[in-house]
């Protein structure tokens, strides 16, 4: 996470960034369809993982990502992260097209293996999974606690803008401790998916919107345009926040 990855080639750290976010997109989506409700209301030995599992495996596979791809891309993971960073003088925004693109298609490729899977699984889960919106973030009826398109945005320009603050804080080249800086960005996307989960399903990554708005039918789609305006909103507000009040560091790509 300390290292510097401006040296590295660009198209090594596309390729990381697109691996990070589809381990990252596979495990977080993957836990939501085949194991938060396994079993639930009939065998308590086989009851599911609920949103207290997918808050884990967020933060899990963060934790294995950051620590695996980080020191070859930064290990962002996330369009999010990646603006934040660059509004903080922490990342070139030349570079956000390219790593933006990789993610999402990392995202992409991720929910399409869960597809692929779902062809072999009992009769009628891919068509009921798609039918509930494929684990798609969304307001009033794909809400999971019935909250309203208000409540959706004011989740994700917050703790948008608190994870990217974290991770700028942790990372700092100076300031942060690097050692720590994967566990402590899981940990704090954990906390996030235990807070918002049951508002909107929690997105603070257009890419994971974007991944499984693709599955999730029309209404998915239509309400998709949420999940990629307002976390790009709050990951600026804390980039230029923390560069006005901190400062910046130069050629500092470390990310979530």
């Amino acid at each position: 996470m300390s290292e510097s990855t401006t040296a590295r080639p660009a198209s090594t750290a596309l390729v990381a960034e697109a691996i990070g976010t589809f381990v990252l997109v596979l495990g977080v989506i993957g836990t939501a369809l085949f194991a938060a409700g396994y079993g639930e209301g009939t065998d308590q030995a086989n009851r599911g993982v609920g949103f207290l599992g997918v808050a884990l495996a967020v933060g899990l596979t963060v934790i294995a990502g950051v620590y695996a791809f980080g020191p070859i891309s930064g290990g962002h993971f996330n369009p999010a992260v990646t603006v934040g960073l660059a509004a903080a003088g922490r990342f070139p925004w030349n570079r956000t097209i390219g790593y933006i693109i990789a993610q999402i298609i990392g995202g992409a490729v991720a929910t399409t293996v869960i597809v692929l899977i779902g062809l072999f699984g009992p009769s009628g889960w891919l068509s009921t999974a798609q039918d509930g919106g494929f684990a798609s973030n969304g307001w009033d009826s794909r809400s999971p606690a019935g909250f309203g398109i208000g409540g959706a945005i004011v989740v994700e320009v917050l703790f948008t803008a608190v994870f990217v603050l974290v991770i700028l804080g942790v990372t700092h080249p100076t300031r942060g401790n690097p050692a720590f800086a994967g566990l402590v960005i899981g940990l704090t996307l954990t906390l996030i998916h235990l807070a918002t989960i049951p508002i909107d399903n929690t997105s603070v990554n257009p890419a994971r919107s974007i991944a499984t708005a693709i599955y999730g039918g029309p209404l998915a789609i239509g309400q998709l345009w949420v999940f990629i305006v307002f976390p790009i909103v709050g990951a600026l507000i804390a980039g230029y926040a923390f560069r006005a009040l901190f400062g910046h560091a130069k050629d500092d790509t470390s990310g979530a």
